[in-house]
């Protein structure tokens, strides 16, 4: 890894952990605060609501400054709230502050993505993007689960101080290891918003929000069903949790490696078909521990592998625009997440088994191979200079 990378992967540390660990921490906040846990999920759709606003409106609004000033802003801004977390006296101020925390996880990973493709070697700018969403991948690996771990046998603020923390050494790396690189000078607002009337704009975001989705609706829901369906013993959760996380690390780096070989939409299509077939695998062969266990792998590996990917496409296809389409595509992330969740949810309350939300993942998924199957068509009948520049997609520096 080029060190001119490294904050950039710390930044994603940072990000991921403080993304991923509300879900272990909910019943810790729920008893500090003296609220429901349905009260402290809340906190969860808040961040979530903060990623999807802030993702489009600060790199916007930041899009004049150079991409160091930009990211050592965002990370100023991650720090601050986080830390406000840990100190937050009432509820209503860890709302807040959640959602104020989610404001620049999708700008960071968005102008992330367009300074990582700028200091990658050519031909291997969806590696570099990989080595930023690194940091993501390594924090469910072992920050979330030690921070949940925090958070159950100390306090559940710690886990949020040790965030903070990470938020001030990622400052300190931005500033001493990223290169000044001169602004991208993308426009004016309405200049840039011109890539919302580009048809290709919209099928990667679609692809996202509701390919990556079916992931979502199996991992909301993983624990019930290796608890119930997988009959493993509820200690056992956080280890396959793990296993999980050990998959996203492998599979972001194979996801960046095809998206540099391969056409970036195909890679797509192809890694949601997987996504689909091993979906409908979890929910015929759960029952079954070693291959529920190996299932389990595979499903966290293809969860992040389309990040690199979709990244580089949308990168490719937003000239002009570069770094607010990045971002846009991390607020679909978002949305893929809630939507996942929230329609994976919807036939264990109709009464079916806890395996169930993989099948709604995988009408997902086929959702999402559909949307990048138009959009290889629509490439295809590009004239050939424009459909190369989409394919080569980071051309532009």
């Amino acid at each position: 890894m080029k060190k001119s990378l490294f904050p950039l992967m710390l930044g994603g540390l940072g990000i991921g952990t403080t993304e991923f660990v509300m879900m272990g921490l909910l019943p810790d906040i729920a008893a500090g605060m003296k609220i429901t846990i349905p009260e402290a999920g809340h906190m969860i759709s808040s961040y979530a609501l903060g990623v999807v606003i802030g993702a489009p409106l600060l790199v916007l609004m930041s899009g004049s400054y150079p991409p160091k000033k930009i990211l050592i802003g965002l990370m100023i801004v991650f720090t601050a709230f986080n830390g406000l977390s840990a100190f937050a006296p009432s509820p209503f101020t860890l709302l807040l502050a959640r959602f104020f925390s989610g404001l620049p996880h999708g700008a960071f990973f968005g102008v992330g993505s367009v300074v990582a493709s700028r200091l990658a070697d050519k031909g291997k700018q969806a590696q570099a993007i990989s080595m930023m969403f690194a940091g993501l991948t390594i924090a469910n690996l072992l920050l979330v689960p030690v921070g949940t771990w925090v958070g159950h046998h100390f306090l559940w603020r710690y886990t949020f101080g040790i965030v903070a923390l990470i938020g001030v050494i990622t400052l300190v790396f931005l500033k001493a290891w990223l290169p000044a690189l001169p602004a991208q000078h993308e426009g004016d607002t309405r200049s840039q918003f011109q890539i919302f009337k580009n048809p290709e704009t919209w099928l990667i975001i679609l692809i996202t929000a509701i390919g990556t989705g079916g992931l979502f609706a199996w991992i909301s829901y993983i624990a019930p069903l290796m608890t119930n369906i997988s009959r493993f013993p509820a200690d056992s959760v956080s280890g396959i949790m793990i296993l999980a996380g050990f998959g996203m690390v492998v599979g972001n780096f194979i996801g960046g490696r095809m998206a540099d070989k391969f056409d970036p939409a195909k890679t797509c299509a192809g890694l949601l078909v997987a996504m689909a077939i091993t979906l409908t695998c979890i929910y015929f062969f759960s029952a079954i521990q070693p291959v529920s266990l190996v299932l389990t792998f595979i499903a966290g590996a293809l969860s992040i592998a389309l990040a690199a990917p979709i990244q580089i496409l949308m990168i490719g296809t937003a000239k002009g625009a570069e770094m607010l389409g990045a971002g846009v595509t991390q607020a679909a992330f978002n949305i893929g997440n809630s939507l996942g969740a929230f329609l994976g949810g919807l036939p264990i309350i109709a009464g079916y088994g806890y395996n169930s939300p993989v099948l709604v993942g995988t009408l997902m998924a086929l959702g999402g191979v559909l949307f990048a199957v138009v959009l290889i068509k629509r490439q295809a009948a590009m004239p050939v200079p424009q459909a190369a520049r989409v394919k080569s997609s980071v051309t532009f520096h």
